[in-house]
């Protein structure tokens, strides 16, 4: 039976403790102390139960248990232990999610990489965290730097056998005996690090947010009590189970519920809506502009999804256009908004389903364990109705930054983290976000820090100055645009490419403004940005 949804229910009883050292925050009195204990209680629990829905094929929760066993084995075998960092280059596929739960029975710290990042890109992060190992797709092994270039990451496994002399093959893994089961899982502390997310900051350079076993639990219960998951649930994950979103919200909740996880490799919405269809989704969570993608396809109505319950968003506003004919579409469909980030293991609020039309200006109201409080300019907590900058506390916020004390201080006061959101919070408790401090992108629901994009353009010998700046889209919701100053003629075809060489394929520019002359600045030098806008 799934839970009755968060505002027609009892909160569970909550409990004030102090974690991190100085952070006083109301946690779940009742709840699984690490991530293993949260995966091991489904296969505990619902060991016939489907778990797991691939191109790589169907798992139940035992079946899927049989092969994290052998890995967690594989990996020991190969010296991969507590604390030990391990990039996962892989899309959505089984292996990914085999190697996630193996990891943490052995107290190893996963690190999930984009599909879509260039070689630079991967080479920082491995270097950053001070990966020991990487398992990786064998397509993507070009994105791993060489062993001469990462001597550390010592340990280089493939898919497949023929990615070349440096890796070992999946295949091998699976010899190690004997398997590794739940009972054999290294002891950690729920404060301990159990994955590492990389998300862009003020100056456009990666951080790694280190997301806890204990705020990965809170997580995960946030997302189930809030939307009434429960094990009869299905979450089809269309976006990548590298992003908080795929890996927290969908993977990680369904193993607390002991439901059900189904893979697609890629967004389509024609594929989505098929999928969705025969294999009865409940649930999912994805950005406005895939729902708006789906609304569009001619043969909607063919599809059924009677089964579907909870439609969960973020990363962008949903007008009130598409909330309405999604309503029309979909009747039963309870449409929720969550708001939240990688630093907060996502989500800290979340829409009442039939609050979202009436008010889709907010994202809802904070989760049990979460505080929200809006702060000045001076660091004053504003009063109710102010705009300023959101600041969120909670269990499931990241403790800090891997390996990066400064940006760890500049970030966290007090146990909140800063989220450099701009907005308000009204009498009745919703939050409003209205704008981002810096110059923050948002592209079909991914992050692109203008920062970073200008420092790639700057790399390039001709290029004098650059700046970034969002067009909007009705799609994708903002488009990257560049404005360069050049030293010569050059195409914008080639800085296209320079930009593809070092970037995601998403932060790449999609219109451009080139020439000779200077960019305008204000009289202290600082790039005037809306005056760009303004000439667009």
């Amino acid at each position: 039976m799934t839970l009755p949804p968060a505002w027609l229910s009892e909160v569970p009883a909550l409990h004030n403790e102090l974690h991190f050292g100085d952070r006083r925050v109301n946690c779940f009195a009742a709840r699984p102390r690490s991530l293993h204990a949260l995966y091991a209680s489904a296969v505990q629990s619902n060991g016939g139960g489907e778990a797991l829905v691939s191109a790589q094929g169907r798992f139940t929760w035992a079946a899927l248990e049989a092969q994290v066993a052998v890995i967690a084995a594989g990996l020991r075998s190969q010296g991969i232990g507590c604390g030990d960092r391990v990039l996962l280059l892989m899309g959505n596929r089984a292996e990914f999610v085999i190697a996630f739960f193996a990891l943490s029975r052995l107290g190893a710290i996963a690190v999930p990489v984009s599909v879509r990042s260039s070689l630079p890109e991967v080479s920082y992060v491995a270097q950053q965290c001070g990966a020991m190992a990487v398992l990786a797709e064998t397509e993507f092994c070009t994105l791993v730097p060489a062993l001469v270039e990462a001597p550390n990451m010592r340990l280089r496994v493939a898919l497949d056998a023929d990615a070349g002399p440096d890796w070992l093959s999946w295949d091998m893994l699976e010899t190690a005996q004997p398997s590794l089961g739940p009972d054999d899982a290294v002891p950690v502390h729920e404060e301990d690090t159990a994955v590492i997310l990389y998300t862009s900051g003020t100056t456009g350079r990666p951080k790694g947010a280190e997301l806890t076993h204990l705020g990965i639990v809170h997580s995960t219960m946030h997302y189930a009590f809030c939307m009434g998951l429960g094990t009869l649930d299905r979450s089809l994950v269309a976006v990548p189970l590298s992003h908080v979103t795929g890996l927290i919200a969908q993977l990680c909740t369904m193993a607390l519920v002991h439901g059900s996880i189904i893979l697609m490799g890629g967004f389509k919405a024609v594929t989505f809506l098929s999928k969705a269809s025969s294999e009865r989704m409940t649930h999912t969570v994805m950005v406005p502009t895939m729902y708006q993608l789906c609304l569009m396809q001619p043969d909607l109505g063919t599809h059924d999804l009677s089964h579907w319950r909870i439609g969960a968003y973020g990363g962008a506003p949903m007008v009130p256009a598409t909330i309405a004919s999604i309503a029309k579409a979909w009747p039963g469909l309870q449409l929720m908004n969550a708001y939240g980030a990688t630093e907060t293991t996502s989500p800290a609020t979340v829409m009442p389903p039939s609050d979202t039309a009436k008010r889709p200006d907010s994202v809802g109201r904070a989760v049990p364990c979460a505080e929200l409080q809006v702060v000045g300019p001076s660091g004053q907590v504003l009063p109710t109705g102010e705009i300023g900058e959101i600041w969120i506390r909670g269990p499931m916020v990241v403790k800090a930054y891997w390996n990066n004390p400064i940006a760890t201080s500049e970030a966290f006061s007090d146990g909140f983290w800063r989220s450099g959101d701009i907005g308000r919070i009204d009498a009745e408790g919703y939050v409003q976000v209205l704008d981002r401090i810096k110059d923050v992108i948002i592209r079909g629901g991914y992050k692109v820090y203008s920062s970073e994009v200008e420092a790639a353009l700057l790399e390039h010998p001709d290029v004098i100055e650059a700046a970034i700046i969002a067009v909007p889209c009705d799609i994708l919701g903002e488009r990257v645009c560049a404005f360069v100053c050049l030293r010569a003629a050059v195409s914008e075809k080639t800085l296209f490419e320079w930009c593809k060489q070092r970037l995601s394929d998403y932060k790449v520019p999609e219109q451009w403004r080139t020439g000779t002359d200077p960019l305008p600045r204000n009289a202290n030098g600082k790039l005037m940005k809306q005056a760009m806008r303004q000439a667009l």
